[in-house]
């Protein structure tokens, strides 16, 4: 069991981390200046320094490292690991640098892997260059959407045509004008079995009947840095039957697909995230003084500090172990593991950022620091790409089999 990184990992660990230190980081600041001297808010891509750091990373070899293959990185998972990792640090911007945000990264993956080849010319390779940015619309505000068997909204073929109805909500990115192409889930087949109704079409951003009606805020925070999240409408929306992702009857099996790198992807992140939250952290209670010492010398503190290392150090391995088994198995093979580094990653992370919270005082919970909107992101990974109750039945109900079959087998 060997712990350390490949060659070429070890090498562009050491490009983003300089990449980070010397450019993402000083520009944070001067990129959300800069959002609030948009003409229009949400179209953060916008933003003159995000073109800036984009230039650079593409010199240094920092693009698309999500995607493997000749079209992104030709990375393995465990090899992107710790670079997501790096970029979740500041999350609002890295992963936007290095065209590795959600949820391009999610539609990147569908059309490379289920996408014809019409579709790739027109949508893909605009978004592996950066040019436009896209949405994921599965999610509805009608249903209970931790059954994505329930989806309600439509898709029916008219001739060469697919009409869509129905309404989503919390569509990620979908604010930005950019946004140009929804990749969107709906029922072709109500009367098929029920893992075999839904299909996923493209949908253009101006097409007659689409209507985005309202962003929406995530605990007071409306993520304009990742073009919000969206309340949306197809009413008669009229797409051709060219714009269908892979068959009818597979929309549920390619959301599954999307959904096993995203979840390790925000992981990946979320590790990040931590990591910076444990260094605000330590930093300000070693230069805050209560009833007579600094901070960093209450033994509660201290705690708080050695928890939240052991606990994220616990994480991280479980993480690299789910990226290794994708890589080796594949994603049905790690099914388990990617179910738990999604229970475990949120809860970790939140309750690290919430004892930094606590050692920072009233000012955690302020606009000073960036610990309050990390929670609030970190917060939404208990339901993006399906609660944690969802995921904890699942894992129990494979956990109850793997144990009966050991009985059985003992006997």
């Amino acid at each position: 069991m060997d712990f350390a990184f490949d060659e070429r990992t070890e090498e562009l660990r050491g490009t983003l981390l300089e990449f980070m230190e010397n450019h993402v980081h000083p520009a944070e600041h001067v990129f959300h200046e800069q959002l609030d001297q948009l003409d229009d808010r949400w179209a953060w891509d916008s933003a003159p320094v995000l073109q800036e750091l984009r230039t650079q990373a593409r010199k240094r070899g920092l693009w698309n490292l999500f995607l493997p293959g000749e079209e992104g990185g030709g990375l393995t998972n465990l090899q992107y690991a710790p670079l997501a990792e790096i970029s979740g640090r500041s999350g609002h911007l890295a992963p936007a640098v290095m065209n590795c945000a959600a949820p391009d990264t999610g539609n990147m993956e569908v059309l490379s892997q289920f996408g014809t080849p019409e579709q790739k010319e027109r949508w893909l390779e605009p978004l592996l260059s950066g040019e436009i940015r896209s949405a994921f619309a599965m999610t509805e505000p009608e249903v209970a959407s931790s059954d994505a068997t329930n989806i309600a909204t439509s898709i029916v073929r008219d001739g060469d045509e697919y009409v869509l109805n129905g309404r989503k909500w919390w569509i990620t990115g979908a604010m930005n004008p950019n946004a140009k192409i929804f990749i969107v889930m709906g029922k072709t087949d109500p009367d098929a079995d029920r893992h075999q109704q839904q299909s996923m079409i493209l949908v253009e951003r101006d097409t007659p009947g689409f209507e985005i009606h309202r962003g929406m805020t995530v605990l007071g925070y409306d993520d304009r840095e990742h073009g919000g999240h969206a309340e949306l409408s197809f009413t008669d929306v009229r797409v051709p039957v060219a714009n269908l992702i892979g068959a009818e009857g597979y929309g549920f099996a390619i959301a599954q697909a999307r959904l096993g790198p995203g979840r390790i992807h925000h992981c990946m992140r979320a590790i990040g995230v931590a990591e910076r939250a444990i260094e605000l952290m330590c930093e300000r209670v070693e230069n805050r003084v209560a009833f007579g010492r600094p901070l960093s010398q209450q033994g509660v503190i201290r705690d708080w500090i050695a928890e939240s290392r052991v606990r994220l150090e616990q994480l991280r391995l479980l993480v690299l172990k789910t990226a290794w088994l994708m890589d080796t198995v594949g994603n049905r093979g790690a099914h388990t593991e990617i179910q738990a580094i999604k229970i475990a990653t949120p809860a970790t992370v939140e309750w690290i950022l919430d004892k930094a919270i606590q050692a920072h005082g009233a000012g955690g919970l302020s606009q000073d620091f960036p610990l309050a909107n990390m929670i609030a992101a970190v917060r939404t990974l208990r339901f993006a790409d399906g609660p944690d109750e969802v995921h904890k039945n699942a894992l129990a109900r494979t956990e109850l089999r793997r144990q009966a079959a050991k009985r059985e087998a003992g006997a």
